[in-house]
């Protein structure tokens, strides 16, 4: 019998890997992206339902606007590269929340937050768009799956593989509630690994730029964030780090976004 799960867990192992769009990184993928958007909405809408949207009709309007933007783009890529059937997975929002924190997240979906103390960073909407491209870079690789699927790995083990996956499992739920845990502590999730934020961050480079942005603008801004995050006060910071390995990185990627205007 053991050998029996054994192989079943490893079987869905195999069958459960996908690459991300652009990178190719080979990732696993446990769940579909039904399940994932269903346990992720509910806590998402209970958040909006609680939150205090901003009143600044411009600023709002802002956020609106440079999120339809690139994820127009997004979707354009998409479409134009064999990957059409991906844009289902999206039903874009786009929030302003008002609050002091200087945050921003992005829930499977494309459900995007972001904090009104993020703004004052964004002197343009270029640099807004590093923020929305990288979140929705986020969406885009499903770094969501990937991270909820380890978490299952992780917590149920490989032997009931099987009844974690179920649809109508509570285990999902559990996960769900950690992974995507907005009540308490508003705003923040499990933070992503460093690898996914560098891989948020270079996608974002991409996104931003076939959206018409200038991808300059990630450096500019990623060096005002690790200011301010060095004087405290950044809670974007705790769940995506800033340094100078990640402004290295990003510098050496800005003459690939050529080939993306």
């Amino acid at each position: 019998m053991k050998k029996i799960f054994g192989l079943t867990a490893i079987v869905l192992l195999l069958t459960s890997c996908g690459s991300v769009p652009l990178t190719g990184r080979k990732q696993l993928l446990l769940l579909s992206d039904t399940e994932l958007v269903s346990a992720s909405l509910t806590q998402y809408d209970a958040f909006i339902e609680t939150a205090t949207l901003s009143t600044d009709r411009t600023k709002t309007a802002t956020v609106e606007r440079v999120g339809k933007r690139i994820s127009e783009a997004t979707e354009r890529y998409l479409r134009e590269n064999g990957l059409e059937k991906e844009i289902a997975n999206f039903q874009w929002d786009f929030k302003l929340v008002k609050d002091d924190q200087v945050n921003a997240f992005c829930m499977p979906g494309g459900k995007i937050v972001v904090f009104e103390g993020l703004l004052p960073l964004t002197a343009s909407d270029d640099e807004l768009a590093v923020v929305m491209g990288h979140e929705i870079g986020h969406a885009v690789a499903k770094h969501s799956n990937e991270r909820m699927s380890q978490e299952v790995v992780a917590q149920y083990g490989a032997a009931i593989l099987d009844a974690a996956l179920s649809t109508k499992s509570s285990a999902i739920q559990t996960l769900g509630n950690t992974v995507f845990g907005l009540g308490a502590q508003v705003g923040v999730m499990l933070p992503y690994s460093r690898q996914h934020e560098y891989e948020a961050d270079y996608l974002g480079m991409i996104l931003m730029t076939l959206a018409g942005y200038n991808p300059e603008s990630a450096i500019s801004f990623w060096q005002k964030m690790s200011v301010k995050g060095s004087g405290g006060g950044s809670d974007f910071l705790s769940t995506h780090p800033s340094d100078d390995k990640r402004i290295a990185e990003l510098q050496k990627r800005l003459p690939e976004m050529a080939k993306y205007k």
